[in-house]
């Protein structure tokens, strides 16, 4: 595989608010560690939609700018091939007609869910593979797809990790779960595909130096690894004048998830009497348990709320924002905010921790500590930390 040599982590610009002179370098940085000739580039989201879907779409930019021919097997060409909804889904490498899990009586689990999914992508993306010398896929649907390549004489295969190493995600799982034990791990089902990805993969691409380090701390040799660092979506930037609000607004967006830390961060508010705080959760669950303990939070606090859509107007308005993720490989939300020039509080377990250059811009707390959450949200409504 051609690369270019690669930069070191601080190369690739830890700064205290992603500006444009920041974003220029990320970009080089991206560029430096792409393979260079006919690339192919799968995942299953939609191109530029979610985190993933913006993964994706940064990988195809950067190889765009080095002049590489890239073609793209994800969500959206398949819905513009009429393929995304067909009838087959794989449970287990059982063939289940769509739709099926979504309709069963009992719950599944996430972890189920999302092995289904993500094997029946695999499955599809791998039939279609164009004649290309390189492959770049995403971890847990990535196993097929390697193995047709290497059989069609790709010269390489490259994994982009959206994530830490998997036993480290089921690891901080596990400790988000015995706090709030309200849904089960996506992750449990997954890390047999994923430790078999890592060793077929001749490269794997990793957005921040807390997931190069799980992946170091695994035994994987660090040379194997490339630092490919993200960057949020250039239409997050500060509003055109400050927010003029009589209460304080904390936002948390992102996924409605125990291991994204949304229970503890509503447990934390709880905590606090002040009248004028507003806590807002934009996103949405994805399981009945969270449902229920969310619904429940609302309706025993009316500062607590729901809001889902787009996140930008929430965070233009927003006086604080709150990551408190048990893990997270990098966390583009927590960026997106940090882009809007809005105050950050974020766990030790969040990639995207790099990128806070003052005590001004954010603070990092240790993860899963309910009373320190608390007190340093406190701290910042009386604006004795994060004032700018």
């Amino acid at each position: 595989m051609t690369v270019s040599s690669e930069p070191s982590i601080s190369d690739a610009g830890q700064v205290a608010s992603p500006d444009g002179r920041w974003r220029a370098q990320v970009e080089s940085a991206q560029q430096a560690v792409m393979p260079v000739g006919r690339v192919a580039v799968s995942c299953s989201a939609p191109f530029g939609v979610g985190g993933l879907g913006r993964h994706l779409q940064e990988v195809a930019d950067a190889l765009a700018r080095g002049g590489g021919r890239a073609a793209c097997v994800c969500g959206s060409t398949r819905a513009a091939a009429g393929e995304a909804d067909r009838a087959v889904r794989h449970m287990l490498g059982i063939p289940y007609l769509q739709g099926l899990l979504a309709r069963a009586p009992i719950p599944v689990s996430p972890g189920v869910r999302t092995r289904a999914f993500m094997v029946e992508f695999d499955a599809y993306a791998a039939r279609r593979l164009p004649d290309a010398e390189h492959l770049i896929a995403f971890n847990g649907q990535a196993l097929t797809q390697f193995r047709t390549a290497r059989r069609a004489r790709y010269e390489s295969l490259g994994l982009v990790s959206a994530n830490s190493h998997l036993r480290r995600v089921i690891r901080q799982h596990a400790r988000a779960h015995e706090h709030y034990p309200l849904e089960g791990s996506w992750a449990s089902r997954l890390v047999g595909r994923n430790v078999n990805e890592y060793e077929l993969a001749d490269r794997i691409y990793v957005g921040s130096r807390y997931t190069r380090e799980s992946f170091v701390e695994e035994g994987l040799d660090d040379e194997k690894l490339a630092l490919f660092p993200f960057t949020p979506d250039p239409r997050y930037k500060p509003p055109a004048s400050p927010p003029s609000t009589q209460t304080f607004e904390i936002v948390y967006t992102g996924s409605l998830a125990v291991h994204k830390g949304v229970p503890l961060l509503i447990d934390a508010v709880r905590r606090l009497a002040d009248p004028d705080i507003r806590l807002r959760l934009v996103g949405s669950w994805g399981t009945r348990g969270m449902r229920r303990f969310i619904q429940s939070a609302c309706a025993a606090d009316g500062r607590i709320s729901v809001c889902p859509g787009d996140p930008l107007p929430h965070l233009h308005s927003a006086s604080l924002c709150v990551h408190p993720a048990y893990e997270d490989g990098f966390g583009y939300a927590p960026a997106e905010a940090l882009a809007c020039g809005v105050p950050l509080l974020v766990s030790e377990d969040t990639g995207m921790k790099d990128l806070l250059g003052s005590p001004d811009q954010g603070l990092v707390l240790p993860t899963g500590d309910l009373q320190a959450l608390s007190e340093a949200i406190q701290a910042a409504h009386r604006r004795e930390i994060l004032t700018r």
